[in-house]
């Protein structure tokens, strides 16, 4: 097993790595709506905090050499989700190609750090 830490990658909010590979897969921490430049400051809204969880999921894999078309699995928590569904929705389905998406499960939680609405994690497959 490899533990990775990306450089310049999202300012972890618990101790853990930012990706374990293990057997040609790569296992992504769910990533909040924050930036590396500003931890912990949050856009305001579910549209703009799905596009920011996005945005350093694509940072963690391109620091693997990956990508979103190698993502095979992903965990969405929602803290509103009656009221943020449908939106996050339409901003998940513009990060990949039709009939391309990834296996999801999508749950409604109570909390989660930084009193985010939204937390992404990512399972991944290493192409050959």
């Amino acid at each position: 097993m490899k533990f990775h830490m990306i450089r310049g990658g999202p300012v972890p909010v618990a101790p853990f790595s930012h990706a374990v590979e293990a057997d040609g897969f790569v296992f992504v921490t769910g990533q909040m709506p924050d930036s590396p430049q500003a931890p912990g400051v949050l856009p305001d809204g579910i549209v703009a905090q799905t596009h920011a969880a996005m945005a350093n999921l694509k940072l963690v894999l391109a620091g693997l050499a990956l990508g979103l078309e190698h993502v095979v699995m992903a965990r969405i928590y929602l803290t509103r989700f009656k009221e943020d569904y449908p939106a996050m929705n339409a901003v998940w389905r513009d990060y990949f190609a039709p009939g391309r998406l990834p296996a999801r499960t999508c749950v409604g939680v109570t909390g989660l750090a930084y009193d985010a609405l939204i937390e992404i994690d990512l399972a991944a497959k290493r192409p050959g």
